[in-house]
């Protein structure tokens, strides 16, 4: 059974593009490098072919869990996240104790991170650490560099 995902418009719409994507064109794409490999004869010494349907195997995995997730997916409406709390959508403003650095993270599921955009997972150590927290709180957070301390400064949507 799977569990409740969250996300905005936005990413659950990104999502079933992309799933339309690799239905439509990855899919028949595939199944024609398929074709082509099995038209070349002999199939236990096929290279092509072997890669073709492990390649076939990776992209229905992949389109199962795009389904799955679409299928367990909750849009999240952001003018009703609680700013009291840090919760997914939220943007948490912290102070890295030890750096003395500010950075301002927001969290986000899992299909929507990028940390580039500093949008960080709910289920990624930082985002589970942050996850129901108050401003004036400090949370100390294991990562692979050691234990981190965060004070949370404040808490937007």
């Amino acid at each position: 059974m799977s569990s409740t995902v969250y996300l905005t418009e936005e990413g659950l719409q990104k999502l079933k593009a992309d799933l339309y994507h690799a239905r439509t064109v990855e899919r028949p794409k595939i199944s024609q490098e398929i074709a082509e490999a099995r038209a070349q004869g002999d199939l236990s010494e096929n290279a092509e072919y072997d890669a073709a349907k492990e390649a076939q195997g990776l992209l229905e995995a992949r389109i199962a869990q795009m389904e799955n997730t679409i299928a367990s997916a909750r849009v999240v409406n952001e003018d009703e996240v609680d700013a009291s709390k840090a919760r997914i959508l939220s943007n948490v403003r912290v102070m890295n104790k030890k750096a003395k650095r500010e950075a301002t993270y927001t969290l986000v599921a899992a299909q929507e991170a990028d940390l580039k955009q500093n949008r960080i997972s709910v289920e990624s150590p930082i985002g589970k650490a942050l996850l129901g927290t108050e401003v004036g709180e400090v949370v100390s957070v294991k990562v692979p560099a050691g234990a981190v301390q965060f004070e949370i400064l404040e808490i937007t949507r």
